[in-house]
């Protein structure tokens, strides 16, 4: 049986789609699962990165895309009120719903569809009340440990060299965003050819830095 480790961060349209879709995209397969919620915007701050929704022109596409994608795959999805936000109550939530700070599929379910769906605020006060009161963590969000969890989960994916949610990392792999699935569902399958051509792109030679 694979183990694979699914990072994310609920202020991701992908990260949605991607649980929506991964049972799915993975059916017939045996495998076990952790999902790790890590910051988001560490990742792209390590990475000297701007996320889609911080750039003009990306941002339009991206909110376009991701409601297309929904549409054509079948999953319910509506664009919060603002966005981006800041996650860190939502995923210190998460975070404080497991004693390993590891919450379960349920957990992520409600965090990602108090987000992406129904077109409210993800960060309004009172439904953050309403969520905290459903979901009955056992830690306060706002402790010191799950604070400390949440960045060391963080800090965990940037050793690994993630740069973006999702991830799924198995085998010591590492598979990247929704259309990620078929390519994540190859590997568990033994897929011969990902295996031979895997490190083929790693050998390219980049020719100019900027």
């Amino acid at each position: 049986m694979k183990h694979i480790t699914f990072y994310l961060d609920f202020i991701s349209p992908y990260a949605y789609l991607a649980f929506e879709k991964l049972p799915e995209a993975l059916m017939g397969h045996s495998y076990s699962l952790t999902y790790k919620p890590v910051l988001f915007a560490a990742l792209l701050k390590h990475h000297g990165q701007l996320g889609p929704a911080e750039m003009p022109g990306k941002r339009d596409w991206t909110y376009r895309q991701v409601l297309w994608l929904a549409h054509s795959q079948g999953i319910e999805m509506q664009l919060p009120a603002s966005h981006p936000f800041n996650p860190l109550a939502l995923l210190r939530l998460a975070v404080a719903c497991d004693a390993q700070g590891l919450p379960n599929r349920y957990v992520c379910e409600s965090l990602f569809r108090h987000v992406w769906r129904g077109g409210a605020e993800a960060t309004d006060a009172q439904r953050l009340q309403a969520l905290t009161l459903q979901l009955d963590p056992k830690r306060a969000a706002n402790s010191d440990e799950v604070k400390a969890q949440l960045k060391a989960h963080t800090d965990e994916a940037i050793a690994l060299g993630i740069f973006g949610v999702p991830t799924f990392a198995v085998d010591g792999k590492l598979f990247w965003g929704f259309d990620a699935l078929p390519m994540l569902r190859a590997h568990l399958s033994g897929d011969t050819w990902l295996e031979q051509h895997w490190d083929e792109a790693a050998s390219v030679v980049q020719a100019v830095r900027r």
